[in-house]
């Protein structure tokens, strides 16, 4: 008899991260309903593993709080309409995993009813243990705060295993792999090595989070098909940033 039960996974509970500007596709703004469904897929063979799977979107593609504040937006009214532009992202991405038949979930850290939940931790959990993909939107709530450091913030409360950085290369590299051809990829790099060489994996706030409660960061390439899910069985290119 054939064992047709899952291969071993190296993490039970993770966190997605990706960028808003992830889902615009080839377009310049907004949504890209294909490049939605193909993350949707990428998340459902990992949930397909029996891996239970955090995510968070930025919301670049829709509106940018430091853009906004740069051209002289009040900064606060700027970052909230970022966390807003969040939930927009969270539900698209939700749409496509439903469609998918996976039962997801978007959790706002903004109350907003008759859209999507409010953020409470143990409801969350419990979400999670029923092997439903939860969305954390807008951000942590307050302005100031990026989506990388929310990301990192409902990771250990959700006690996710490990943050997987979705991106557009495989990994954390010494420059530009996309202006230098001399660029190097690290396979390995620590949180203190990051933050001190400024690679940009994440800002220093959700950088310093991660270290602090021994948090691994896996960056690798959301473009690279079957990626997130080659990478939990043990397989791929990526960087893990660590202690």
């Amino acid at each position: 008899m054939i064992d047709q039960s899952p291969s071993p996974v190296a993490y039970k509970r993770v966190m997605l991260k990706i960028s808003g500007e992830a889902l615009m596709g080839d377009q310049g703004f907004g949504l890209n309903p294909p490049t939605v469904a193909r993350i949707a897929q990428e998340v459902k063979s990992v949930h397909d593993l029996g891996v239970e799977i955090c995510m968070v979107i930025g919301g670049g593609n829709i509106f940018r709080g430091l853009q906004g504040s740069a051209q002289g937006m009040e900064r606060t009214t700027a970052d909230y309409m970022g966390m807003l532009a969040t939930v927009m992202n969270a539900l698209a991405m939700q749409a496509a995993l439903e469609a998918l038949s996976i039962h997801t979930r978007v959790i706002s850290a903004i109350p907003m009813d008759q859209v999507c939940e409010p953020y409470i931790r143990r409801r969350a959990v419990r979400h999670l243990e029923k092997k439903r993909v939860c969305i954390f939107a807008a951000g942590t709530g307050n302005p100031y705060f990026t989506t990388d450091t929310a990301a990192t913030l409902r990771a250990n409360e959700m006690a996710c295993q490990a943050i997987f950085k979705g991106t557009k290369v495989d990994g954390v590299y010494d420059k530009d792999p996309a202006k230098f051809a001399d660029a190097r990829r690290y396979d390995k790099v620590s949180y203190d090595e990051v933050l001190q060489k400024h690679l940009g994996v994440m800002d220093a706030s959700a950088i310093a989070l991660a270290r602090d409660n021994h948090l691994p960061i896996i960056v690798f390439s959301l473009d690279e098909p079957g990626g997130f899910c080659g990478i939990l069985r043990g397989e791929g290119t990526y960087t893990h940033v660590h202690g």
